[in-house]
């Protein structure tokens, strides 16, 4: 048997995720992904790393620069890669890189985690986490994936689906969690914090308001809920109608 098989660790394909986004990218996602698990950079509350295209390109040498270029600047216009510029010197243009995870959760059909992945450690890597020879010797042909970071979104099940099964659920409405303006206000508001229970108590403090009202009721709406005006919704004071006298049968 060759040597050329088992003395470099082999770089991780999930065949379910490169037919959604393209091979060459899902190989650069699952590589940033593996050193985003083991990154002790951490801002606006995601882990980051950061390299050169040179430096991608000593890791992934079977590709050119342009391609490697390419694959990236291909992740970001598809939102699953995020740049960014932590570097202390601003000047310094070297980008910084994080994986939308809530928007990779969107690919429902791909039931395929990422799982942490088996590469090689370049010499010349120069990108600054806490790896260690150590870490590398670890990894081997023969070393079973390690178990998926707790990072990464496992349910099956993603937030958008279950907001808009809810929103349908206390509304009797319809509404599709694949239309893509619905994801994009839902990843909105919950990048700004806001946690799917947070959308349940606006779901149920407009229902109890709007829905029996016909005036009203067709706001019952993801455009309307989970908009601009989301926070005033989920901090309103609970709403209580009324009672009139018309509202009971006095001849029971």
């Amino acid at each position: 048997m060759s040597r050329m098989l088992i003395k470099e660790n082999p770089v991780i394909i999930v065949p379910s995720l490169a037919v959604k986004i393209g091979l060459n990218e899902a190989v650069v996602l699952q590589q940033v992904h593996f050193w985003l698990t083991i990154s002790k950079h951490k801002y606006e509350g995601k882990r980051w790393v950061y390299n050169t295209y040179l430096d991608w390109q000593k890791q992934l040498p079977f590709w050119s620069v342009s391609t490697i270029k390419r694959t990236i600047h291909s992740l970001e216009r598809q939102g699953y890669l995020i740049s960014g510029n932590w570097n202390v010197v601003k000047l310094d243009q070297t980008k910084w890189y994080t994986i939308d995870y809530l928007k990779l959760e969107e690919l429902e059909e791909c039931q395929t985690e990422l799982p942490t992945g088996q590469f090689d450690f370049p010499p010349n890597q120069t990108e600054p986490v806490n790896s260690s020879n150590e870490a590398a010797e670890q990894t081997s042909l023969n070393q079973a994936i390690p178990e998926i970071s707790s990072e990464i979104p496992t349910e099956k099940k993603t937030p958008v689906v279950e907001i808009i099964n809810y929103l349908n659920a206390k509304t009797r409405t319809d509404y599709k969690p694949s239309t893509h303006k619905t994801q994009e206000m839902i990843r909105a508001r919950i990048r700004e914090g806001f946690t799917v229970e947070d959308f349940k108590k606006v779901i149920d403090s407009k229902a109890a308001e709007w829905l029996h009202d016909p005036r009203m009721s067709k706001y019952l709406r993801p455009a309307t809920l989970f908009g601009t005006k989301f926070e005033s919704y989920l901090n309103q004071k609970s709403y209580k109608k009324t009672l009139n006298e018309e509202d009971f049968d006095l001849d029971d």
